[in-house]
Order: C-alpha cells, then structure tokens, then sequence
C-alpha cells in the first residue's frame, strides 16, 4: 500500500467530516501547491441581482459562492494571497503535520456552516450587506490545531 501523503490524507478526511457541503482538491505540482476549493450554494428566491468578484452580475436561482485554501510551499510557490480565503505553509517534501490538516478540517466544518447562513441572509430581502465573503481566522485555526496530537508528518505527493 502507498504511503498516504498530504493530498490523500486530506481527501479522506473531508469525505469523512465535511459531508454537507461541496468541496475539491486541486493540485498544481508546477507550482508546489494544493488548493482546497470550497463552495456554497443558496437558493436565491428573492431574485437579488449579485455581482462576482469579476463583476459579472447574476439573478440565478441557484448561487454558487466558491472559496479556496491554499497549501504552499514558501520557496517555490507563487500565488497571490489575495485570491484565496486562507493560504497555509508546508515545509517541501516533508509535507505537513497531520494536526494541520485535522484541526483545519474541523475548523472548516465551522466556516462553512457560519458561511452557509450568512450566505442565505447576505440573499434575503432585509439584507443591506454590499457584499459576502467566508469569515475565517488564524487564531481559531491555532486552536482547533492545538486539540489534536503531534502524530508526525503527511508528505507532499511525488510525481
């Protein structure tokens, strides 16, 4: 059997913790990372016409919202923070430590249920927010960390 390595650890835990909501693992090995796409869906009943991030504006019943999280290496990747909920450092083939990964799912689990509501009131007609976007903090992320084990390191894939 192959060693489990970052992407497949993280895989099997957010199938197995994450079940309500969307969510994809994006692997660019050009570019040493690994994006955790997540995205929300909410019924727009109202008919409130939404702009995107590119500007493009929508009245579909349906409201896609999509976010990611970013795992990167420090010497070699290249991204623009900005674009991306949260970004998360790993040291090179050693990967990242598993207390890593369960505690950001477990964390995630939180700003997607926390994001899922302020979505369908950000869509409701008493609504006077300009704009959505997932709230997600550091600290919580620390703390959500801090409850697991060190149980070692998930290595970056190989090619």
């Amino acid at each position: 059997m192959a060693k489990e390595t970052l992407i497949t650890y993280l895989d099997k835990q957010l199938t197995k913790k994450i079940t309500e909501y969307d969510t994809a693992i994006d692997w660019d090995a050009k570019n040493h990372t690994i994006e955790l796409v997540i995205r929300l869906f909410a019924e727009n009943a109202a008919g409130t016409v939404i702009d995107d991030a590119e500007g493009v504006e929508s009245e579909e019943e349906i409201i896609e919202f999509e976010d990611g999280i970013l795992f990167y290496n420090p010497q070699k990747s290249r991204f623009d923070e900005e674009d991306y909920l949260a970004i998360i450092p790993y040291e090179g083939k050693k990967g990242i430590q598993q207390a890593v990964i369960d505690g950001l799912v477990d964390y995630l689990q939180e700003v997607l249920d926390q994001g899922q509501s302020d979505l369908l009131d950000f869509l409701s007609e008493e609504n006077e927010d300009e704009f959505f976007e997932l709230q997600f903090s550091e600290e919580a992320l620390d703390q959500a960390i801090e409850k697991y084990e060190e149980k070692g390191y998930l290595p970056y894939p190989s090619y």
